[in-house]
C-alpha cells in the first residue's frame, strides 16, 4: 500500500475539522464503511455524527483536498443501519487504492492509540502529546509513538530463476519472496542475511535494495531487496516455511495480490531477467 501522491500528511489539523472529511473509523480490526458490499466508501465525519458515532479522533493529513482522521472506535462499539464493519484486507480492490492506503495508515495510528493508552514503565494514564504524534506519561515523562516494525523481504536470483518460498499462512498454492522482522542491534542488511540463511539455508550476494511499503497487519514496514544465488542447498526451516522451490521465470506458480510490494518485486524481476 503505496503513499498516494496527492496525500499530504500531517498530524496537526489546520482548524477545526470540516464536515465532508473521510472518518476512518476503527472497531477492533475493522473499518467502519459505507456503501454496499460490493461497493463500499469511507464515511465522512458529519455520516458518523449524524449517526451517533463518537471516539478519538486523529488528524492524518489531506487526499486531494479533502481532511482526513483516524477515529478509536470502543469494541463494543454499536453498527448503526447503513454502515458496516469490514476487514483491511476484504477491502482491497473494492475500495480506491489511495483510501486503501489511508485506511491502513489510519489503523496503524489507532492501534497505537488503543494499546498505549497507559505508560508501559509506571501504569500511568497517558496523554496526547501538544504538535507531536504522541503520548507521553504525567507522571514519568515515558514518551510512546506510533509502533513501526521493519521488516525485509528478498527475492533471490539464480540465473534465469528466482526462489519462492510458501509460508505455513499463505493461502493454498501461493508462493512469494522471502520476508522476516528486524532484530534489536540488527542493520538491515544483516537482517537479509540472516533470515534468507535461517528459513531457506542458502547465501546470497549482491544485495540491491528495490523499495518500501507499509503494511498494517498490524505495523510493518516492508523493506525490499533483491539478491543473488551465492552457494548452499535449500534446508528449509520446518516452523516458518511449508515449501520453497526455484521457478523458472516462465512457469511461475500463483503469486501474492498486485497491491503488495512483494508482487511488485517479483513482476519487476521477472521483466528483467526475461530481457
Amino acid at each position: 500500500m503505496h503513499t498516494p501522491e496527492q496525500f499530504l500528511p500531517a498530524h496537526a489539523a489546520p482548524g477545526a475539522l470540516p464536515a465532508d472529511a473521510y472518518a476512518f473509523g476503527f472497531r477492533g480490526g475493522e473499518l467502519l464503511v459505507g456503501g454496499s458490499r460490493e461497493s463500499p466508501e469511507v464515511p465522512r465525519l458529519a455520516e458518523l455524527k449524524a449517526a451517533g458515532i463518537e471516539g478519538t479522533p486523529y488528524y492524518l493529513g489531506t487526499l486531494a483536498g479533502a481532511a482526513c482522521v483516524a477515529i478509536t472506535l470502543d469494541d463494543d462499539a454499536p453498527v448503526p443501519p447503513g454502515l458496516a464493519v469490514r476487514g483491511l484486507r476484504s477491502l482491497f480492490f473494492v475500495l480506491p487504492d489511495a483510501l486503501v492506503a489511508l485506511a491502513g495508515r489510519a489503523f496503524q495510528v489507532v492501534e497505537w492509540d488503543r494499546t498505549h493508552r497507559y505508560c508501559g514503565r509506571c501504569g500511568t494514564p497517558t496523554r496526547d502529546k501538544p504538535a507531536d504524534r504522541a503520548r507521553e506519561c504525567p507522571r514519568c515523562g515515558l514518551l510512546a509513538y506510533p509502533r513501526v516494525s521493519p521488516a525485509m523481504m528478498a527475492l533471490i536470483t539464480r540465473d534465469r530463476e528466482i526462489l519462492l518460498a510458501r509460508a505455513h499462512r499463505f493461502p493454498s498454492g501461493m508462493y512469494s519472496a522471502l520476508a522476516g522482522f528486524v532484530e534489536p542491534g540488527e542493520t538491515i542488511e544483516d537482517c537479509v542475511h540472516r533470515e534468507v540463511r535461517e528459513e531457506v539455508g542458502v547465501d546470497i550476494r549482491a544485495l540491491v535494495y528495490f523499495g518500501s511499503q507499509s503494511w498494517p497487519f498490524p505495523h510493518s514496514l516492508m523493506i525490499a531487496f533483491t539478491a543473488e544465488y551465492a552457494g548452499g542447498t535449500l534446508r528449509l526451516d520446518a516452523a516458518e516455511i511449508d515449501d520453497a522451490q526455484w521457478f523458472a521465470v516462465d512457469r511461475l506458480p500463483t503469486l501474492p495480490p498486485r497491491i503488495s510490494i512483494a508482487r511488485h518485486l517479483i513482476d519487476a524481476t521477472v521483466a528483467r531477467l526475461r530481457r
